[in-house]
């Protein structure tokens, strides 16, 4: 049956593609029509659906290797316009290093160049090239050998990926989904396609079979939802490392209200830092001090796409418990790579590349938001600016004692402050002669509606005393005049507004 349907799948993602830009809903009644002769009219649904989730997968995918593209031609271009061998800045990068390195980046812009203007092309046409069933898997079939596998093997796991047993729920029908259904107590039966209704051991054309599923994760809810013929999807899948079959159950969340940020923030926050293998959370009160211990949610981002998914959702629901007893709302980065990850941004620096490339960024931020949902927590994104930086500057030595040394990606933790109207910086008080002033003094405890608070005294008009040299006044916006301990941070880079 998975095979059949398959076959159905591939020759209609196949006339999806040759449509391209062109297709409207009347090619789309024409597919449903052509489908349902050859399985029913909710194999179709679910089979069409399916293509065009898939077509609309490939198409952003070829839109952000464009974007890809695009970031790197530019960087290119600007490092072949200056000088071999001038320093760049932490702003942007300087010049290639050598002769040889100019040229061979020369080339390697002809290069970009064309793919780009050939991926303009298929995306103007409307093309796009996806593979049923991975173009990984397709790729291991011409190396067999650094794969490990046989051609059975690989030609097992090909079929299985192939196989399309997916069915969309319907709400108002029974148990949910008439073409999969699922009973309380586990029994599955399966509506047959019209050619294969002969197999069929039941009445209507159903199959049962033998063996019962059941649901250890959220299987309360998953009950409640059929006991009440709410819509819930179900695929059926392969594992053919382990020879086993899965039923997968899915549903829609409804739409969550926001909060506002008032709200969000009445109790306090914590505060969360992102890393490459753990997430870094300080529980922080209303004045954007920290309280308690420091918490630490690690996971494994190696190996296979599920473990890596599973270890993802394992440390975010750790956070979100902790969170859900103190009642507080959760703050984190809102990170995003995508002109980050090009080779061309950072040269030679693979290890910088490959920790960047590896957060698992988007796939964090979706999985967060939604089990937040669920459990009733909001969410406040804020600014990631300098997290890191500034958060071991100025919060990793007053937060560190004998007993409890502070890493500094606990102390960028820190940038809950920013989700409570706090600036992460910690200004150092001047000494006591100058605490007070006609304006007088302002310190990082301002509060959040002061207008500019992280800004430089004004000048005082009137007689310079003798101490201050002559054309200081030019410098009143150096952010440099307020850190009398240190060199500040922000010396010689820009600070995005939070």
């Amino acid at each position: 049956m998975g095979e059949h349907l398959g076959s159905l799948a591939s020759s209609d993602l196949k006339t999806r593609c040759a449509a391209g830009l062109d297709h409207d809903t009347g090619q789309w009644a024409d597919r449903k029509r052509a489908l349902t002769g050859e399985s029913s009219s909710r194999w179709a649904g679910s089979i069409t659906k399916a293509t065009h989730d898939q077509w609309a997968l490939a198409r952003r995918g070829q839109l952000a290797y464009i974007r890809s593209l695009e970031a790197g031609i530019a960087t290119i271009l600007h490092r072949l316009s200056l000088p071999v061998g001038e320093k760049g800045t932490k702003k942007a990068p300087g010049g290639y290093r050598d002769a040889d390195e100019w040229f061979a980046k020369t080339r390697r812009l002809r290069l970009l160049q064309d793919r780009l203007d050939q991926q303009r092309a298929d995306h103007e046409a409307g093309r796009v090239r996806v593979v049923r069933g991975g173009k990984r898997l397709l790729r291991t079939r011409h190396n067999l050998e650094a794969a490990e596998l046989t051609k059975a093997e690989w030609r097992e796991r090909w079929q299985a990926k192939r196989r399309f047993l997916a069915a969309d729920g319907e709400s108002g029908k029974r148990y949910g989904n008439e073409t999969i259904r699922v009973t309380p107590d586990g029994e599955v039966s399966i509506k047959l396609p019209a050619p294969l209704a002969h197999l069929a051991n039941t009445s209507h054309g159903r199959y049962v079979l033998a063996g019962k599923v059941s649901f250890p994760h959220r299987g309360e809810q998953w009950r409640d939802r059929i006991s009440a013929n709410w819509a819930v999807a179900y695929r059926i899948h392969e594992d053919v490392q382990r020879g086993r079959w899965y039923l997968t159950a899915s549903w829609t969340i409804p739409p969550v209200k926001t909060v506002p940020l008032e709200t969000a923030r009445a109790g306090g926050l914590i505060g969360v830092d992102t890393n490459a293998d753990h997430l870094a959370a300080w529980r922080l009160d209303t004045h954007g001090n920290p309280v308690g211990e420091p918490r630490r949610f690690d996971y494994d981002l190696s190996g296979t796409a599920a473990h890596r998914d599973a270890q993802v959702r394992h440390a975010l629901i750790g956070l979100l418990r902790w969170a859900e007893r103190h009642g507080l709302a959760i703050a984190i980065e809102d990170l995003d790579f995508t002109g980050e990850t090009t080779r061309e941004k950072h040269g030679r620096r693979k290890a910088f590349r490959k920790l960047i490339s590896g957060l698992p960024v988007a796939k964090l931020r979706a999985r967060l938001v939604a089990m937040a949902a669920e459990l009733g927590i909001t969410i406040v994104a804020v600014d990631p600016a300098y997290t890191s930086k500034w958060g071991g500057q100025h919060w990793q030595r007053p937060l560190t004692t004998d007993r409890r040394p502070v890493t500094r990606h606990q102390a960028a933790a820190a940038i809950g402050r920013r989700g409570l109207g706090h600036p992460i910086r910690r200004r150092t008080a001047p000494p006591p002669a100058h605490q007070s002033d006609e304006q007088e003094h302002r310190t990082v405890q301002a509060a959040p509606g002061d207008p500019g608070r992280e800004e430089p005294r004004p000048r005082i008009p009137g007689p310079r005393p003798r101490a201050v040299p002559p054309g200081r006044g030019a410098n009143a916006g150096n952010q440099d005049a307020q850190h009398r301990s240190e060199r500040p941070a922000e010396h010689t880079q820009l600070m995005l507004s939070p």
